[in-house]
């Protein structure tokens, strides 16, 4: 395995990172184990943060790649992994490299961070990454990032090859880090999107020293285990999901974990799984030490459009100070729940929905609603909705929108071309929420932007084609090659290499197409982007303001819009909010009581990720973020002059009274794009078929012809798309990434297109 050994760091220091930890670090990806990332330093301040500047940056020397990884502190040392995970170690007060460490994956999806275990008297301590590609659990020694020899095989144990052997080549891959609970590593998988069969929705627990299986939990209900009635006859069999892609968050005072769980497969069709289908779209909450459900309470039923839980966050709420979990789906309804038990606090009402139209389907005839707080993200829209914001929008968008069906919330896509809020990226989406205990705030962040869809007959086109056509340039763009965690709208629609294959009647082929208009601005009339403090105790919004800016429209007169948003917060015990997450490239500090924006700052990309805050050794508070492309975003129009074209992927950190640039390396391409292209080995034609049948399972040609990108990047989004469930091998895919770079890359010299 690949590495750089800078030095080795003294055994002292080690025996003093676990005390700095409570009061210094950010040891964990939601800074303590119930994911409130919330730090108690003090000395940035509403009084004082007008005077960050750029402290270090550390470049990946990758470009435009979804970098969403939340770096750890621990001591004197930054641990994170890149968009190629590849772990990394820094000094945390300068970025000086100190070591890497390269797992070899096959494929890399998408990688939010890495664990630490403390470890015990005979143990030293362990980072432990879960990788996204092939589901391995690698331990490493923090001070060296060599493996831990007697952890599984060498270092790491496959995942995958403690599922059933039907399982084990499907797509299974990991885009959080493990909860930490005494010796134990819990995980649960992301998976595809559909088709219905394939790998299951599970959570696992590993031995953090020697890597054993010690419990599993079935997030699809099975006949006999209460709740197994809610799939129909059969409908659990060979069931693909839920998966269960949020940070799992931990309360070690009781020993219990609570899992946030996705749609199970397919997203969109399940007349095969009549029934609310228990666990899917669920609070789980689950025995940490022997893996015993407590208790659960589901946000979706029977979901047929995409809404998966996002964030599970411990918090004190009501008049009484319950201990709670606030948990939030991508329909950006709060919940706030009972810890102990899984009651709401504030109340749940059945609210009737809009039906399907499809043969068979068995849509739930009303959704679960929280009666305080109220939605924080909009939920549907009428004709009085359509954008305003130029005269061009209004136009384009009126059209648009009377060509497309909508009833309500919870809106199924119909046989007929339908539009629904929130979109595939949501909502609410991975960046989850962030908690100030001391006012009894909850902060989350939502984008108000909506998709546009329609169930098919197997092998037929959807709207977006039979409607706009196929040509590039046509009168139909900025839908983008979008999603709910980047790449190609999702988490795929193929049973993968080795999977299980089969053919479902109907599909919904448009995912990740939005609804915006010809520039990608969202169609409905703004906000596009809002940020919302909720009080905890009396469950009413104590602040909501717009987040982001157009500052092309703001110079036509537009007022401030927000823009969608994706990424998360992080508050300080001195009352200061930090939060990226905009497609305008910016980084803001809010003060944590009012909402009033107290310092912002360039980024020379985007924060599509969650920000930590932590002190260095210099007694310096740092506020660190990662910074790349746009990710999930890259269906709506971003700023110009961001980045100046594409984003080099970089971890920033900042402090007070510090001055560096943060402007863009100079225009030289990355290693990874210099690499020659390899010539093609079948003609055009060959190629252009494998494409239309292996990347338009879940979204259009339409989506691949209107964003260009570079040839690294064609590369990165393929190799998503693999493992997501695009069927391809290894023959493959030299061929497919050359074929899009000739075909669908940027011209020469040509502004980053608006996507």
């Amino acid at each position: 395995m690949l590495r750089k050994l800078a030095f080795v760091l003294p055994a002292l220091w080690l025996a003093c990172a676990a005390p700095l930890a409570a009061q210094t670090d950010w040891p964990t990806v939601g800074h303590d184990p119930g994911a409130a990332r919330f730090s108690p330093l003090t000395q940035i301040t509403p009084q004082n943060v007008g005077k960050l500047g750029v402290a270090w940056v550390y470049d990946t020397g990758l470009v435009d790649r979804n970098f969403e990884a939340t770096p750890l502190v621990i001591g004197t040392v930054m641990y994170f992994t890149t968009p190629a995970e590849h772990v990394v170690a820094l000094a945390a007060d300068s970025g000086k490299v100190l070591w890497t460490f390269d797992p070899h994956e096959p494929r890399v999806r998408v990688s939010r961070g890495l664990s630490y275990w403390p470890g015990d008297r005979t143990h030293a301590p362990r980072l432990v990454m879960a990788t996204s590609g092939d589901g391995r659990l690698i331990e490493l020694d923090p001070q060296t990032g060599e493996p831990i020899p007697t952890f599984g095989d060498q270092g790491a144990v496959s995942v995958p090859a403690t599922l059933p052997p039907q399982y084990r080549h499907g797509n299974y891959g990991f885009t959080s880090p493990p909860a930490v609970y005494k010796n134990l590593l819990i995980v649960a998988p992301d998976l595809q999107e559909g088709p219905s069969h394939g790998p299951p929705g599970t959570v696992s627990a590993f031995n953090a020293i020697t890597g054993r299986l010690v419990w599993r939990f079935d997030l699809t209900a099975q006949p006999g285990q209460p709740g197994g009635r809610s799939w129909g006859p059969g409908g659990q069999v060979n069931r693909s999901g839920p998966a269960a892609w949020a940070p799992i968050s931990l309360d070690p005072t009781t020993g219990t974990v609570f899992v946030a769980t996705a749609n199970p497969a397919d997203s969109y069709y399940g007349a095969d799984r009549p029934g609310n289908n228990l666990y899917s779209v669920s609070v789980v909450a689950i025995n940490a030490a022997t893996g015993q459900r407590r208790w659960y309470f589901q946000m979706v039923h029977h979901d047929l459009t995409d809404t998966d839980g996002v964030a599970t966050t411990l918090v004190t709420a009501g008049p009484r100070h319950v201990p709670a979990v606030a948990a939030v789906s991508k329909s950006a309804l709060l919940f706030l729940l009972d810890r102990r038990t899984g009651k709401p606090i504030f109340g749940v009402v059945e609210r009737p929905v809009p039906q399907s139209d499809v043969p068979g389907e068995h849509s739930s005839p009303t959704q679960p609603y929280p009666v305080l707080p109220p939605p924080l993200a909009r939920q549907s829209a009428t004709i009085q909705d359509v954008s305003t914001v130029t005269p061009a929008s209004r136009d384009f968008c009126s059209q648009l929108f009377a060509k497309w069906q909508i009833h309500g919330p919870y809106q199924p896509f119909l046989l007929e071309p339908t539009l629904h809020f929130p979109s595939t990226v949501g909502g609410a989406n991975w960046g989850g929420l962030s908690y100030d205990p001391r006012l009894g705030y909850i902060y989350l962040n939502t984008s108000d932007l909506g998709s546009l869809g329609q169930m098919v007959k197997a092998g037929a086109a959807g709207a977006t084609v039979q409607r706009f056509g196929r040509g590039r340039g046509g009168d139909f763009r900025g839908r983008g090659i979008a999603g709910r965690r980047g790449g190609f709208g999702g988490r795929g629609r193929g049973p993968g290499r080795g999977g299980m294959r089969e053919v479902m009647p109907y599909h919904n082929p448009d995912v990740g197409v939005r609804f915006v208009d010809a520039n990608g601005y969202p169609c409905q009339q703004p906000p596009w982007g809002r940020l919302t403090a909720v009080n905890a105790r009396t469950g009413h919004i104590a602040w909501q303001i717009r987040l982001g800016d157009y500052r092309e429209l703001t110079a036509q007169g537009v007022p401030q819009t927000g823009t969608p948003t994706i990424g998360g917060s992080a508050v300080t015990a001195s009352g200061v909010l930090f939060i990226a997450a905009t497609v305008d490239g910016q980084f803001r500090a809010f003060d944590a009581r009012t909402g009033q924006r107290l310092w912002q700052s360039a980024l020379g990309g985007y924060g599509i990720s969650d920000p930590i805050t932590y002190m260095g050794l210099d007694g310096k508070q740092y506020v660190a973020i990662a910074v790349g492309g746009p990710g999930s975003l890259g269906g709506v129009h971003h700023e110009d002059g961001v980045a100046g074209g594409d984003a080099p992927d970089r971890l920033v950190a900042f402090a007070l009274g510090a001055h560096r640039s943060v402007m863009p390396r100079p225009a030289a391409a990355p290693a990874a794009a210099q690499a020659a292209a390899p010539a093609p080995a079948a003609s055009d034609a060959q190629v252009e078929a494998l494409v239309e049948s292996a990347c338009t399972q879940c979204h259009g040609m339409r989506n691949i012809r209107d964003n260009p990108q570079d040839r690294a990047s064609w590369a990165a989004t393929v190799d998503d798309m693999i493992g997501r469930g695009a069927l391809l091998d290894d023959s493959q895919v030299g061929e497919v990434v050359d074929y899009l770079a000739r075909h669908y890359g940027p011209a020469p010299g040509a502004a980053h297109p608006k996507r």
